[in-house]
């Protein structure tokens, strides 16, 4: 596994999954020097975790990958509503496997070998086409749709207040950092809020039944001592 490089000026993400190590090095060496935060991984499961916990501004995806084919890792990532392009490589070059790989919802179809200046052209047009970047977040078996502000759980919906969503993106959004209860209050409820620190604990409670397999034991919504609560992916 290959960790993420750091963000530049394009402000673009492109997740890499291709266990050939020779292309998926060409691959990062080529798009990092266009601009873009390349992460490469290699095999489907690390892949499709990469790119549920990351939502990547765009996708390469290879068919044949170990323990989890491309295809497997694009149906999942469409089905639990990951929006981001994905353009899918193959040395298949049959009829077939395009119309497959189209049908799964690709945004493109490259065979290999391919040409690099075409690939990366191919690349620039699919984020140029104004496919919105996902606006998904997703931990363990649970996916958060910012845009439809709609949570599932193993593809399940979670029914969630309106002011519960609100508190799971105020945490999301500041993941890894612990927050205070007063913070949570001035993003949620705004400065003229009459709560106490008994209402945060509240709703954190709640977040936890619906959402942690172990609320007893929370793996993402933890307490922060003396300051108030933090979330992790």
């Amino acid at each position: 596994m290959q960790h993420p490089s750091k963000p530049n000026e394009t402000g673009r993400s492109v997740l890499v999954v291709e266990d050939d190590a020779s292309i998926a090095l060409g691959l990062r060496i080529n798009l990092e020097k266009e601009g873009y935060a390349v992460r490469v991984e290699g095999d489907g499961e690390s892949g499709l975790d990469a790119a549920r916990a990351r939502a990547p501004d765009l996708v390469i995806l290879d068919v044949m990958l170990p323990n989890m084919n491309g295809f497997e890792v694009l149906q999942t990532l469409r089905r639990e509503g990951f929006s981001m392009p994905i353009i899918v490589l193959s040395a298949r070059t049959g009829e077939m496997d395009k119309v497959t790989g189209l049908e799964l919802g690709a945004e493109d179809y490259v065979a290999k070998p391919f040409s690099l200046a075409e690939l990366l052209a191919r690349v620039r047009a699919a984020l140029r086409r104004g496919r919105a970047p996902s606006r998904s977040f997703a931990f363990e078996d649970v996916v958060v749709d910012v845009e439809a502000r709609e949570v599932r759980r193993a593809l399940k919906v979670v029914e969630m207040t309106a002011t519960e969503f609100d508190v799971l993106m105020c945490l999301i959004e500041a993941r890894g950092r612990a927050l205070a209860r007063e913070a949570i209050f001035q993003k949620v409820w705004g400065p003229n809020h009459h709560g106490t620190p008994r209402t945060i604990d509240n709703f954190i409670q709640q977040l936890r039944a619906k959402l942690e397999k172990s609320p007893q034991e929370p793996k993402h919504f933890h307490t922060v001592r003396g300051v108030g609560y933090r979330f992790d992916a």
